[in-house]
């Protein structure tokens, strides 16, 4: 049975709902507070954590249910994520019984299904009795000096609040966080921007080889506290079997839209409009939603997004957009305060079918817009295989070719636009915004020639003499 339990209602856990769905649990078991009251949990003899009830969430943005789940749900909904310790066996169905027994109360279902029918639940009072290892954290699998393990098991795995929570809590005392999965979990795009790099890791089980990491496809095994590369003789990290199986079905492809825009520090200066610009360029519509977790809880709103980014600074700000279910598409927006006003950097991903056509003819358009009202630094836009729901497997997956570049105004008029027109390359850019501060727009192909990395190269090289650092 899966560690994570979700009750989906139609009416507001309320404390009397919450208490009667913890009874479920029978008796003997305490009750704590967590996360500044956010987190409820049950605890087993010793005080250990058994299940954690996480803070009700109200998912006003159609389709996350499905895109996380894999199964509809109505919206609006609450959406009630309970989570077991893997240490006592008895557990996870104690996080069953408690999410079943609040949907029942409240009308509502419950993910998986079938996990909420165990109504009592006897847990093992020695089992439960030996305390959690110190400064581990509420519900972290395995706590050692250098990681924190957390196991999941469902379609695909969320950067949900908890496990934002979770990645702070490690950076803050330098240690890793590793996601151990079975190999049929996808990631989803937010988990794996915040996933990327050393020391964090997707751990993927497989049967052939024990581990493997599933960004990389490097054989791991848990080695002095945490998982590391298997290497040969030669020092050498193996490449897992099973990575090198195709990542996605025949023709499935995303356009990725990287952007980055400068605005002025003022009070006036709204965010989010080269994000909702860009959506209504490459789809027809704008955004549906956005959070700063998964699921993506809150209707679009450039005016909620920048009072939230301007309460956080100094600190930059990281929240995720998402489109409607039948056009795919997914934004990672985080904004910087930095010396001469205030920077967006956005991830805009947008997945195809095989008889889907990626609107490339819009790409153009869309840079003059960009730079005309959105103070548009630069864009990079490229095309590569992909899943058409955005979600990521653990297998090797080719890399997107670039299909264009786009410079702004600042960056044209530092490296003059003499200079930025006559890159030493057989290409001609186009002049777009307005006359008097133009941007330019580099065409580099169609998304199929991978030698489109080296016209960049050259590019980037001949721009950055005179411009701020590129993406």
């Amino acid at each position: 049975m899966t560690k994570d339990v979700i009750a989906l209602t139609p009416k507001m856990p309320d404390t009397a709902a919450l208490l009667v769905a913890l009874a479920a649990g029978g008796g003997g078991l305490d009750a704590a507070t967590a996360g500044e009251g956010a987190v409820v949990q049950l605890l087993g003899a010793g005080g250990r954590p058994l299940v954690s009830v996480e803070a009700p969430v109200l998912v006003q943005v159609p389709g996350e249910a499905q895109r996380l789940l894999g199964t509809p749900s109505a919206t609006p909904v609450w959406w009630t994520e309970t989570r077991a310790s893997t240490a006592v066996p008895e557990a996870a169905e104690l996080a069953g019984a408690v999410a079943g027994r609040l949907a029942e109360v409240l009308g509502g279902t419950v993910w998986p299904e079938g996990a909420g029918r165990v109504t009592t639940v006897p847990v093992d009072s020695e089992a439960s009795a030996a305390p959690a290892p110190a400064g581990a954290l509420p519900t972290v699998d395995v706590v050692t000096e250098s990681t924190a393990v957390v196991l999941a098991d469902r379609p695909v795995v969320p950067l949900t609040a908890w496990l934002s929570d979770v990645l702070r809590t490690t950076a803050s005392f330098g240690a890793a966080l590793h996601i151990v999965t079975p190999a049929h979990c996808r990631l989803s795009l937010p988990l794996r921007t915040v996933l990327t790099g050393a020391p964090n890791r997707w751990v993927v089980q497989d049967p052939a080889c024990g581990y493997y990491d599933g960004l990389s496809g490097a054989v791991l095994a848990w080695q002095d506290g945490t998982f590391a590369p298997v290497r040969d003789e030669q020092g050498q990290a193996r490449l897992a079997e099973a990575f090198r199986r195709p990542a996605t079905g025949p023709g499935e492809r995303r356009l990725t839209v990287h952007l980055r825009t400068e605005h002025p520090a003022e009070a006036d200066t709204l965010l989010g409009g080269a994000l909702e610009t860009a959506w209504h360029a490459l789809t027809g519509a704008g955004p549906a939603g956005w959070g700063t977790a998964e699921p993506v809880n809150l209707p679009w709103s450039p005016r909620q997004f920048t009072d939230l980014a301007r309460s956080r600074m100094p600190e930059p700000t990281l929240v995720t957009a998402v489109g409607r279910p039948e056009r795919p598409a997914l934004a990672t927006v985080r904004v910087t305060r930095t010396a001469t006003g205030v920077e967006e950097d956005v991830t805009l991903s947008l997945g195809y079918g095989p008889s889907e056509e990626v609107p490339l003819g819009a790409v153009e358009e869309l840079a003059g817009a960009l730079v005309t009202g959105h103070g548009l630094v630069s864009m990079l836009v490229s095309v590569g295989p992909g899943r058409r729901d955005l979600s990521l497997t653990p297998r090797l997956t080719a890399p997107a070719v670039p299909v264009s570049f786009t410079l702004g105004a600042r960056g044209v008029t530092e490296a003059t636009l003499s200079q930025a027109r006559r890159p030493p390359l057989a290409l001609k850019p186009v002049q777009v915004g307005p006359e008097r501060r133009p941007g330019l727009h580099y065409p580099l192909g169609d998304g199929t020639d991978p030698a489109a990395w080296e016209t960049l190269s050259t590019l980037l090289t001949h721009l950055r003499t005179a411009v701020p650092p590129l993406p």
